[in-house]
């Protein structure tokens, strides 16, 4: 198994060569749903599901038919959820957390699992903080998205896309969905070429316009 989501990523863009053009970007699709969890007051984590593409589905679940009936069971899966949950270290998983203005550091994540459910598969886990942070009066602010665009994340429809568990009485949250539309260019003439993609790095956060935010306040 390939040990880099972003190299799987890649891998199946090209085996999709004949399905969409090479230059093609972004070149993973994911929507996503994340439960904001509390104890005591205290942020102690974040809980993800992501549902894959159909295409990169395909790819994901290649050879793990193990016994050959057609189907890919919860078992079958489980070995790869807990690679994959892994593997999203190298690129922080893809979230940003704050809470009262201080950014959160993640522990590694726990209770991976995955799902098939009409032809997409489902990533979930638990990205725990390594210190769980009071929030006070303060807010807490989630953010996911990839910093280098490859990957497209969208939030779920619906009120519960985005969720708190244990949180106090009166909390509230605002949300604001990623607009994953042409990628906008820097400046004016600038070509939106794969080779302009492939040079950027997380330290150039060009995907921070297609993130996904949740604002949580509590009085």
């Amino acid at each position: 198994m390939i040990a880099s989501l972003r190299r799987l990523a890649l891998a199946a863009a090209l085996g999709l060569a004949a399905v969409a053009p090479a230059c093609a970007h972004p070149h993973v699709w994911i929507t996503a749903k994340a439960e904001l969890a509390y104890e005591a007051g205290r942020v102690t984590g974040i809980r993800h599901a992501w549902t894959f593409d159909p295409e990169y589905t395909a790819f994901l679940t290649q050879g793990l038919d193990a016994n050959g009936d057609g189907t890919v069971s919860p078992e079958e899966l489980q070995g790869s959820a807990k690679e994959h949950a892994a593997n999203l270290a190298e690129f922080a998983y893809f979230t940003k957390l704050k809470v009262a203005g201080k950014e959160q550091a993640f522990a590694e994540p726990q209770e991976a699992r995955m799902a098939m459910e009409g032809g997409k598969l489902t990533l979930s886990f638990l990205l725990p903080l390594k210190t769980p942070a009071a929030q006070g009066k303060g807010v807490a602010a989630i953010e996911v998205y990839d910093p280098t665009y490859f990957i497209a994340f969208s939030l779920a429809e619906g009120a519960d896309a985005v969720r708190l568990a244990g949180a106090a009485p009166g909390c509230s949250m605002t949300v604001t969905r990623a607009k994953n539309a042409e990628p906008a260019v820097a400046s004016a003439g600038q070509s939106m070429t794969e080779a302009m993609f492939e040079a950027l790095t997380a330290a150039a956060n060009y995907g921070e316009q297609y993130a996904n935010r949740a604002i949580v306040a509590c009085p």
